[in-house]
């Protein structure tokens, strides 16, 4: 089985929020493969799919961004996950555009509380792991304030965008493992078209 877990924080007040891109991911893939997340089990919401013959756990932990290594390290004491062949977490990265995918099979956590969690819990860095770019095309002057705020409007339709490739990803990372995933999708978003152009 593989285990397929996006990071976030519980609650409505979070649901459209930078930070929770990778509960948003999950519900995209939930949404593709028919299947709806929300099973109570190992401190997270979880869904079984089928995805291209695998069968794949998708999960949100509910421990909070900053505990989500308490629920992953129960999902795959549970399951038998091996992180480095079956895990992959998927969460948002100020450090990269609205629309850029970075995906990479082990590293630190980069600063990033959830994933800082998760590696102290397993003990490991080797999984797999996809970032999605959150910054916006504006300077962030208090970073900590935007991850927490709502999406703007103008927003939506990059964050629509970018959630569909991240399902792609998922399915190709499964299919035709992560060096294929990464050559199709650690590339800088493409520039916006010029209006008149």
């Amino acid at each position: 089985m593989k285990l397929i877990v996006g990071l976030g924080n519980p609650g409505i007040e979070y649901q459209f929020t930078p930070h929770n891109m990778g509960f948003l991911a999950v519900d995209r893939i939930a949404e593709q493969y028919g299947v709806r997340v929300n099973n109570r089990h190992c401190r997270a919401l979880t869904g079984k799919a089928m995805i291209a013959d695998h069968e794949v756990l998708l999960a949100k932990p509910e421990t909070y961004m900053n505990l989500s290594g308490m629920s992953v390290r129960e999902l795959v004491q549970e399951h038998e996950i091996d992180p480095a062949r079956d895990l992959i977490v998927i969460y948002d990265e100020l450090d990269l555009p609205l629309g850029a995918i970075r995906i990479r099979q082990r590293g630190s956590s980069a600063g990033h509380n959830g994933m800082e969690s998760i590696i102290g819990a397993l003990g490991c860095d080797e999984f797999v792991r996809m970032r999605l770019g959150i910054a916006p095309d504006h300077p962030v002057k208090d970073g900590a304030r935007y991850v927490l705020g709502q999406f703007r409007k103008s927003q939506e339709a990059a964050v629509v965008e970018e959630l569909d490739k991240a399902a792609e990803a998922v399915k190709v990372i499964l299919v035709e493992g992560v060096a294929k995933a990464m050559s199709l999708y650690n590339r800088r978003p493409e520039p916006p078209e010029e209006k008149g152009s």
